[in-house]
């Protein structure tokens, strides 16, 4: 992976540590501040930001609307203690392109860090048949008809299609969407695939784009 910078803002020491130390061993380069001042004055070069919501001073949702101000192309993640419904779509409506709510688990944010990545960086939508799918807003369209995805289907899905064609195990997807280790044992994987084929497959019993590959995992197909 090449590496790509972080800008992250959080004034929580502890989550702090485990959040740089979790992107850094993930090959992200981390440019961490403790305040929204800090990172403007600092101004460094980035890729993806991840913003605190409750900062000293200069608040999140106020450091998100000044970042986005500059550059309105990249991907902005917020974190935040709050789960109001008002909340996520205040962050939302003022160009927050994700958002984790704490207590999180590390390889949840990862697997949103990486989704994000990805989508900015390569694909943004995709045409299956009838079928149209927006990469960065997780939306299926068919028959005028509109489907969410998850954030965990449409960052395998973004994986499966950036590998089209070639065999992708279930250690590999758990490793590199969810961040988890590839000895783990798990039926994650194939629950995923199948409610995604429910979503993007005219038959999900007989897939035409996620094919089996028995004894390995998943093939991306057009």
């Amino acid at each position: 992976m090449a590496e790509k910078n972080i800008l992250f803002v959080e004034d929580d020491q502890t989550i702090a540590i485990g959040v740089e130390n979790a992107l850094s061993l993930s090959g992200y380069n981390v440019h961490h501040f403790f305040s929204g001042e800090d990172a403007l004055n600092a101004n460094p070069d980035w890729d993806l930001a991840i913003l605190d919501v409750m900062l000293p001073g200069m608040d999140g949702v106020s450091l998100l609307k000044r970042l986005k101000m500059d550059q309105p192309q990249k991907p902005v993640l917020l974190l935040t203690a709050k789960s109001t419904t008002g909340d996520v779509i205040l962050g939302l409506d003022n160009g927050a392109d994700d958002y984790v709510t704490k207590p999180f688990q590390l390889g949840e944010l990862l697997a949103r860090v990486r989704a994000r990545m990805r989508e900015n960086a390569e694909i943004e939508e995709l045409r299956l048949g009838d079928t149209t799918i927006d990469l960065r807003r997780q939306l299926v369209v068919r028959n005028n008809e509109e489907t969410h995805l998850t954030t965990y289907e449409n960052a395998v899905l973004v994986y499966l299609i950036q590998n089209q064609g070639k065999e992708i195990s279930r250690q590999e997807l758990l490793e590199q969407v969810w961040g988890y280790s590839p000895s783990m044992q798990t039926r994650t994987v194939d629950n995923q695939i199948l409610k995604l084929r429910k979503k993007i497959e005219i038959n999900p019993s007989r897939p035409k784009y996620i094919i089996t590959v028995h004894g390995v995992g998943y093939r991306f197909e057009v």
